[in-house]
């Protein structure tokens, strides 16, 4: 098929590269000219295990293009997704503004019959706006349909999300339109639920919504443990292996991060706001994920006694590992306190230090490898738990700092062995 995929973003550039890795034959489109520039040079602008790769392969093999008009991927494609950012506003709900533009320009470049699929994270009725948007804006009676599709790709991941998803949810609103998605998806092998409009657009912001609350849980729970002495992950075990709950997202540590979970719990507060529900219990879950990285720096300033003028250093910055993306990164929260306590930073992360220089600047200065980090520090800091954080040398990092003390915000750690090497050790609910 002939795919477009406007905005190639996060999850526009893994679609894009994904559809052409099955044989589609695809054009990706941004405003974003230096984007554009790097893409089609087969320079990824993000970090995302394999991408890179893909892109390059299809580049090759002319299944994959970029342009930076709207309009080149309507007359090319038949199916055009839309897979623009929709971020916060101040009050939480959705920008929608770039879904309104885009639909405008479709609806002025159509000249054939055009499937148009939401990829975008969307609050519920999105979908009739942008029909009632290409109704008014289109030129001729041009026939088309529009569809949602909301996406499941976790940065770190997501890749592999596309090629093997748990599900692939469809709304339709024709028999052609269902044909087509479903003759798509067909190589995935994947479930495909077919819903209305509403549902389909509420399922991505109720299960993320489901699982940032998961998160919180834990770590209230997490919390008790610390209080009454017992552990975490035994507790978290105990309850993981209960087929109702599962193992999944009961990882306590300093919070959740990422663009997709609290934007998209924000998102579903201001829906159950707009339409009269109370979310109280989404309200918490928010509420509970700024209180635990407060806590977090709250142990180390009292652990450490007085912080200021005291050398950290910190592993991690990503919001997860794989990924070099810092939007609603813990780390930024947490590394902004301990700079107002005046402590001295030395920042460390496999991907994410260009992006962490723009947010931090001069404010801490950045090392080029965790035994860099350690060099004369009083405390190291853990905030993402890279792969390669496991492979550290402790007995050399011991040597190499001025104390041997460690704060896990993620767990990462066999306590019992850290305190054999002679550190002190300091997890989340451990």
């Amino acid at each position: 098929m002939k795919i477009g995929i406007i905005g190639s973003g996060h999850v526009g550039l893994v679609t894009g590269a994904c559809f052409a890795h099955l044989g589609h034959e695809v054009i990706c489109v941004d405003k974003d000219e230096r984007k554009i520039a790097l893409l089609k040079k087969g320079k990824a602008p993000i970090y995302e295990p394999g991408l890179t790769e893909m892109v390059q392969t299809n580049l090759k093999e002319k299944r994959l293009t970029f342009a930076g008009e709207v309009a080149a991927a309507v007359r090319r494609a038949e199916v055009l997704f839309v897979c623009v950012g929709t971020p916060p506003k101040e009050s939480g709900e959705a920008d929608l503004t770039a879904v309104e533009s885009v639909s405008r320009q479709i609806a002025r470049a159509m000249s054939s019959y055009r499937l148009v699929v939401d990829k975008s994270t969307v609050p519920v009725e999105t979908g009739e706006w942008v029909r009632r948007t290409i109704e008014a804006g289109r030129r001729r009676n041009v026939e088309f349909d529009v569809a949602s599709n909301p996406e499941f790709l976790r940065e770190g991941s997501a890749v592999q999300d596309f090629l093997e998803p748990d599900r692939v949810v469809l709304r339709v609103e024709s028999k052609r339109a269902e044909k087509i998605l479903r003759e798509l998806y067909r190589p995935l092998k994947a479930p495909i639920l077919v819903t209305d409009i509403k549902s389909a657009e509420l399922i991505k912001h109720a299960s993320n919504s489901f699982l940032a609350t998961k998160i919180s849980f834990i770590n209230l729970v997490s919390r008790v443990c610390e209080a009454v002495g017992a552990d975490i992950q035994k507790v978290a075990e105990g309850m993981g292996l209960d087929r109702r709950i599962g193992p999944k997202f009961l990882n306590a540590g300093i919070g959740f991060g990422g663009f997709c979970f609290p934007k998209d719990l924000s998102a579903f507060i201001r829906i159950g706001e707009k339409l009269g529900v109370d979310p109280g219990l989404l309200r918490e879950a928010l509420n509970f994920n700024e209180m635990q990285k407060k806590a977090f720096v709250e142990k180390i300033g009292r652990e450490l006694w007085n912080l200021k003028g005291k050398t950290l250093g910190i592993l991690g910055l990503s919001f997860k590992p794989d990924t070099d993306d810092m939007r609603f990164a813990p780390s930024i929260d947490i590394v902004n306190a301990l700079l107002r306590e005046e402590a001295r930073l030395r920042l460390y992360d496999p991907q994410a230090t260009a992006n962490a220089r723009r947010i931090f600047g001069k404010r801490a200065s950045f090392a080029k490898s965790p035994y860099e980090a350690a060099r004369d520090a009083d405390a190291l800091v853990v905030l993402t738990e890279w792969p390669e954080f496991l492979e550290i040398d402790f007995k050399r990092v011991k040597k190499m700092m001025n104390h041997p003390v460690i704060f896990d915000g993620r767990n990462l750690y066999d306590r019992t062995r850290l305190e054999r090497i002679g550190f002190r050790y300091y997890g989340v609910g451990r």
